[in-house]
């Protein structure tokens, strides 16, 4: 009896811990999921904002062909200086970059290329590449603000195409460039 008594019992505690078991990890997978949901949605809530905020913005900022010729128009500059070896944009040119972004997404048919340009200091292949890396960057930046690459060419000039002549700090500062071109305005 003593055996069937400990048998019996024993079967009972099984019984008793796997019926706690099972409620325990439904629940915990339930919490993960509902956490998972939760986190999504807030995901989903935070990109539908800043998609109406884009299109908001994109609406205030609607240029047509004419902007192109405006002086006054921020579509008017076309150039992205850099630093000495760098290929990062720097802030200041944002605002230009974000205003042609907006004409190229309002204008799909529109065409832009990138030409990169180096000041001659460096090898003639180092200063190819480094204006490759220049017009990847902007070309960054305009896709980011919802730019087609379709829309876009990139092409690196190097050295080989300055502006100034003069070997100094001034010249060279403006050699070292991106210039956004235009191939078809629609």
């Amino acid at each position: 009896m003593n055996t069937v008594f400990r048998l019996t019992l024993a079967a009972i505690v099984m019984a008793a811990l796997s019926a706690c078991a099972t409620p325990t990890r439904d629940a915990d997978e339930a919490e993960r999921a509902a956490e998972r949901e939760a986190a999504a949605e807030q995901e989903r809530a935070e990109r539908e904002a800043a998609e109406a905020e884009a299109r908001a913005l994109g609406r205030d900022r609607q240029f047509d062909a004419a902007a192109l010729d405006d002086p006054d128009s921020p579509l008017a500059e076309r150039l992205v200086y850099f630093d000495f070896d760098r290929d990062e944009v720097k802030s200041e040119f944002m605002p230009m970059l974000e205003a042609h972004a907006a004409y190229l997404s309002e204008n799909p048919g529109a065409r832009m290329r990138l030409e990169g340009h180096t000041d001659e200091r460096g090898t003639r292949e180092y200063n190819l590449a480094l204006g490759e890396r220049r017009a990847q960057s902007v070309r960054r930046v305009l896709n980011l603000n919802g730019v087609s690459d379709d829309q876009l060419e990139v092409i690196s000039y190097g050295e080989e195409m300055p502006v100034a002549f003069q070997q100094n700090e001034e010249a060279w500062s403006k050699n070292r460039r991106v210039e956004l071109v235009y191939e078809s305005r629609r």
